[in-house]
């Protein structure tokens, strides 16, 4: 596949995602297409034909052994398998692929024009494909001038409303919009299926399953959209358990959420490295999945996220859980560090399949960090969500009753770490964390309206 093109995707019909996620999917399929790498999903209004919803657009990079009129007949071969009728140029359609740039070609016919003649005045192009190749130019053989794609999207009139990357989590919840500045605060409910994790181990380890219904009950009710189970101990030092002992303690507690009508609604996150347990609970009713090694500790991790199809949080950490503090030094700085270090994690899971609007992000607080890169972290989190390569994916932030919390507060019980939690909560929302992980999570629900008053405007 000796060619590299660059496809725009766009849907405002059903559910867009999905269509977009098919798309892709069907191109992957060809034996002469292959999706090499993914922009975010951008939800913008309509242009030219302004009566219809809003759509969501993205852009791929591909590489293909086709030339630009067979590409144009596989993609349009695409669109019709996926149902698309066409009934007013530039009006709604469940999905749209257009070809943007072919190799550094120009390309003309009566059916194709290669750079597609309308690319540089569409925000709803540029955006995405920005995020792929920011610094590349038109063919000089289309185009006298030297502008970058980024200059040309700089020189836009402003859109009448802000747009934001779209990060889908469930079906039945709205997407997080990580630039949007009023977003609402998402709490994920810790749930520790452990005798062993460092501060609640043991609380609701093998206890009935009317007891940890009523549990689940509180968490919702506190306010918690998504419930992050565990079923293998990560704290500093921790042991693995083998595979069936990990899957015995998850997989119950996935099916007795999606039995209980008052869960219908919550998003399911199975906190695991392994890409066994992760098959399974997803094929049980989980939605995301919480990775504290970004799939470093399982090869077949990725790989496994990417057939499925579903979001997964690449967290930083070093080593595994066993080796991790003897990890803890950052010449060139934690945060430079920790950027450089989720890119390269996200650079493998695009590279595994994965899409990048299903990729969140979590710096690791207190994994392979000391004290002062836990709050360097904390205090420029707004410079790590800016970072070249990761700008516009959503981040997760977990420091709930962390060692550092108790060693500045002087408070030895993690239990009774609330205070010191809902300080560096609310540290981070003014970040820009768009999840943050607690286990008190009427209290932290309490803090993140609050902080959300303050820092979402």
């Amino acid at each position: 596949m000796e060619h590299r093109a660059f496809i725009a995707l766009g849907s405002n019909l059903g559910d867009r995602v999905a269509m977009i996620e098919k798309a892709c999917k069907e191109m992957d399929s060809s034996e002469a297409i292959r999706v090499l790498r993914t922009s975010s999903l951008w939800e913008t209004q309509a242009m030219y034909v302004l009566d219809q919803d809003r759509f969501v657009n993205g852009v791929c990079e591909i590489e293909t052994s086709l030339s630009p009129i067979e590409l144009l007949d596989e993609l349009q071969l695409i669109e019709n398998q996926m149902g698309r009728i066409k009934v007013i140029d530039k009006g709604p359609r469940n999905i749209d692929l257009d070809i943007l740039l072919y190799d550094d070609q120009t390309f003309q016919n009566e059916r194709l024009q290669v750079p597609h003649p309308l690319m540089l005045e569409r925000h709803f192009v540029l955006q995405p494909l920005c995020e792929l190749i920011p610094r590349q130019r038109l063919p000089s053989s289309s185009s006298p001038s030297t502008h970058t794609f980024y200059q040309y999207l700089t020189k836009l009139p402003p859109l009448g409303s802000p747009t934001s990357p779209l990060t889908p989590i469930a079906p039945f919840q709205p997407p997080i919009t990580s630039h949007h500045s009023s977003r609402e605060t998402r709490i994920m409910s810790i749930l520790n299926l452990t005798p062993d994790s460092f501060s609640d181990g043991g609380q609701i380890y093998n206890i009935p399953e009317s007891t940890l219904a009523e549990i689940i009950k509180s968490h919702v009710a506190a306010g918690a959209t998504i419930l992050d189970l565990g079923g293998q101990s990560t704290r500093p030092g921790a042991k693995q358990v083998p595979e069936a002992e990990e899957l015995a303690r998850v997989l119950p507690a996935v099916k007795l959420i999606r039995s209980m009508p008052e869960t219908r609604n919550v998003t399911i996150s199975i906190d695991t490295y392994r890409s066994s347990v992760v098959e399974a609970a997803i094929k049980a009713g989980a939605d995301i999945v919480n990775d504290v090694s970004a799939g470093v500790m399982d090869p077949n991790m990725l790989p496994t996220v990417a057939k499925l199809g579903c979001t997964i949080c690449l967290m930083h950490m070093r080593g595994t859980p066993e080796t991790m503090n003897k990890l803890a030094h950052y010449p060139d700085g934690v945060v430079d560090t920790v950027a450089r270090e989720l890119l390269e994690r996200v650079k493998a899971a695009e590279e595994a399949g994965i899409r990048r609007w299903r990729i969140i992000l979590d710096p690791g607080i207190g994994f392979a960090k000391t004290q002062e890169h836990n709050l360097e972290l904390l205090r420029r989190l707004c410079d790590l969500r800016a970072y070249p390569g990761l700008h516009g994916l959503p981040w997760l932030v977990g420091t709930s009753r962390k060692a550092f919390v108790g060693r500045i507060t002087g408070v030895k019980e993690a239990k009774e770490r609330t205070w010191g939690t809902a300080a560096a909560v609310t540290a981070a929302i003014q970040g820009g964390a768009d999840i943050i992980r607690v286990h008190d999570v009427e209290e932290m629900g309490q803090v993140a309206k609050m902080a959300d008053a303050v820092w979402r405007v």
